[in-house]
C-alpha cells in the first residue's frame, strides 16, 4: 500500500522523502525565533510510524549523536512507514548548557503539556501533538545526570509482551522494568496508545562511543522487528540482562571518596564499592553493595555529601545469565 502525503505544521512530505523541519516554539527575549528541529523520513510504503528523540533536558547529548548515525543509514525509498526524529527536544537547555528549562522546570515531567501554559508544557504540548500522537512506537534516548554515568540500558513497561519483545530486539546490556514516571514523555506516549522504550547511556555533556554505538544498532534492531527496515547487519552480541528490582548505595558520611567498582561490573551483597576519607586522609565510611547485582549506575564526582547517590546496583532476574564483561 503507498503512503500519502504528510503534512506536519504547514510542511508537506512527500512518499519516499526526506524533510527537515523546523516547527515554531517561541521567542529569545532578543526576539530571534526558538524552534523545534524534525527530520521526517517518508516511506513510499505503508508501514509502522516511530518517533526517536534525544535531549529532553539539554545536557543529555548521547542521543544527537545517535540520531544522526541512525538518520545516515535509512533510504526513505525503502523504509516503509514513517520515522520522525526530534534530535533535540529541549532547545533552550541544549543551548545554555543545562538540564532545565530557563524558569528551571524538568520538561520530562510537563507531558502531556497544554497550548497555554508554562513554556515546558507547551513545548511539552507541541511535542505531542505534532510528533508523539502520529506514531505507534517511540524510543527517548537519555543519558545519567549530575555527574553520574549510566551503562548502556533500556527502562521499559518489561510487563507488556510487545513493549518486552522491542526492549529485547534493541539488546542493550541491560533492561530495567521500569514504572512510568507522572509527566514523563514516556507516560504520556503510553497513554496515547505507543509503546515506547527509554534509552540510558553514557553521562551528560559528554559523547561515549560505547553508549552511542549501542544506541545506533539498537534503534536499527528496533526498526527493523517491525519491519520497517531490512537487516542492517548489527547483530547483538548477547541477550540483554534484565532486572525488576534495584537499590541506591548512598553515603553515609561526607567526604571523598576512591570507589573500588566500575560501571556494568557484577558486585556480591556486602561487597565494597568504595572508601570515604576525610581532607586528612581519615576513612570515614566504607559504602557497601545492599544487594547482589550488576552496577547500572555510577557518580564520577569524588566530592560527596552525606545521602549522596554513589552507585546504581540492579537484581539480575536470571543469576546465570551471563554479565561478566558486559561492557567491552
Amino acid at each position: 500500500m503507498t503512503n500519502e502525503n504528510l503534512m506536519i505544521g504547514d510542511t508537506s512530505v512527500f512518499p519516499g522523502s526526506r524533510r527537515a523541519i523546523e516547527l515554531p516554539v517561541a521567542r529569545m527575549v532578543t526576539g530571534t525565533p526558538v524552534t523545534l528541529p524534525l527530520i521526517a523520513v517518508h516511506g513510499r510504503t505503508a508501514g509502522p510510524s516511530v518517533w526517536i528523540n534525544g535531549a529532553i533536558h539539554g545536557d543529555e547529548i548521547n542521543g544527537v549523536e545517535i540520531i544522526r548515525q541512525v538518520l545516515e543509514r535509512i533510504d526513505p525509498a525503502t523504509i516503509r512507514g514513517t520515522l520522525l526524529a526530534v534530535p533535540i527536544v529541549n532547545i533552550y537547555g541544549f543551548l545554555n548548557g543545562d538540564r532545565y528549562l530557563p524558569d528551571r522546570r524538568d520538561l520530562n515531567r510537563s507531558f502531556p503539556g497544554s497550548a497555554r501554559g508554562s513554556l515546558a508544557r507547551q513545548i511539552a504540548y507541541l511535542m505531542m501533538t505534532e510528533v508523539v500522537s502520529r506514531c505507534s512506537y517511540g524510543i527517548d534516548i537519555h543519558t545519567g545526570s549530575d555527574h553520574r554515568t549510566n551503562l548502556p540500558q533500556i527502562r521499559a513497561d518489561l510487563k507488556d509482551p510487545e513493549t518486552r519483545s522491542l526492549a529485547a530486539a534493541f539488546a542493550a546490556p541491560f533492561m530495567m522494568h521500569a514504572s512510568n514516571r507522572d509527566g514523563s514523555l514516556r507516560q504520556a506516549g503510553s497513554e496515547a496508545g505507543a509503546k515506547v522504550l527509554v534509552y540510558e547511556a553514557g553521562e551528560a555533556w559528554r559523547f561515549d562511543e560505547e553508549a552511542i554505538n549501542v544506541g545506533v544498532d539498537g534503534v536499527l534492531r528496533v526498526l527493523e522487528s517491525i519491519n520497517m527496515i531490512d537487516s542492517d547487519g548489527a547483530r547483538p552480541l548477547r541477550p540483554s540482562a534484565e532486572s525488576h528490582a534495584s537499590k541506591w548505595v548512598r553515603a553515609s558520611q561526607s567526604g571523598i571518596i576512591r570507589l573500588d567498582v566500575s560501571i556494568g561490573e557484577e558486585v556480591r551483597k556486602g561487597q565494597t564499592i568504595g572508601r570515604i576519607h576525610d581532607t586528612q586522609g581519615n576513612r570515614l565510611a566504607t559504602p557497601r553493595s545492599p544487594i547482589t547485582g550488576l552496577v547500572i549506575g555510577l557518580s564520577l564526582d569524588p566530592l560527596l555529601n552525606r545521602g549522596d547517590a554513589i552507585a546504581h546496583v540492579a537484581e539480575i532476574t536470571d543469576l546465570k545469565a551471563p554479565t561478566e564483561g558486559i561492557i567491552s
